[in-house]
């Protein structure tokens, strides 16, 4: 096989799921696909989250002879903090009528969280350019969070093409001169989820920062 090959199935490998055990569990961080007997699925495993969704579906109904496995979503670092959230609205609110953004973080040494102001190189009432920041060892991204000024939470097409290749929870905050419009979604590798609404904590906690 071609070196360059080689090294590609290693950083994505492909497992065919056995029928009479459970498939041996990823031991690092990085991505696989199962091979199932009712399609091929990806499976994404970070320190703060694990992820396993059905991306492909077969054509035709050949007999297949592997196993299942099935749709999860598990989160390893544990409840993010409302608080966390909250002080992104007040960050959000202080830069009106400009796009703000930031990152909530989580150690996986400590298992503590924190929230990381996004340097910005450029920004306004519709747009922003970010860098993104250099984290401390042991530290992953969780949610990256951006405000709309005082207009609606969306994700655009510009969203989209920034979060295709990430995982994290995407989280926007709109019309942040009041209790703010919210968009949220977990982006896993070009897989996008978009949640019907915010946990009840954040949303609690979104309300009481305004008041």
């Amino acid at each position: 096989m071609n070196p360059l090959d080689t090294v590609l199935h290693q950083s994505f490998p492909s497992v065919m799921v056995p029928s009479r055990e459970a498939v041996v569990p990823m031991t690092r961080s990085g991505e696989r696909l199962l091979i199932t007997s009712d399609g091929v699925y990806l499976e994404v495993l970070r320190p703060w989250v694990r992820v396993v969704r059905r991306i492909a579906h077969y054509a035709v109904s050949t007999a297949v002879p592997y196993g299942k496995v099935e749709e999860t979503t598990a989160l390893l670092c544990g409840q993010i903090p409302a608080a966390l959230v909250a002080e992104f609205h007040a960050m959000a609110r202080s830069a009106l009528p400009n796009e703000v953004g930031a990152w909530i973080v989580w150690n996986s040494v400590t298992g503590a969280f924190r929230i990381v102001a996004l340097p910005s190189l450029s920004h306004g009432p519709g747009h922003l350019v970010y860098e993104r920041p250099r984290l401390a060892d042991g530290e992953w991204l969780v949610v990256d969070c951006h405000s709309h000024g005082t207009g609606r939470a969306f994700f655009s097409r510009t969203d989209n093409q920034d979060d295709k290749h990430d995982v994290k929870f995407a989280l926007v905050l709109g019309h942040c001169d009041r209790t703010p419009s919210v968009a949220l979604r977990l982006c896993a590798k070009g897989i996008f989820e978009k949640f019907e609404r915010v946990p009840e904590s954040w949303a609690a906690a979104l309300t009481t920062e305004v008041v």
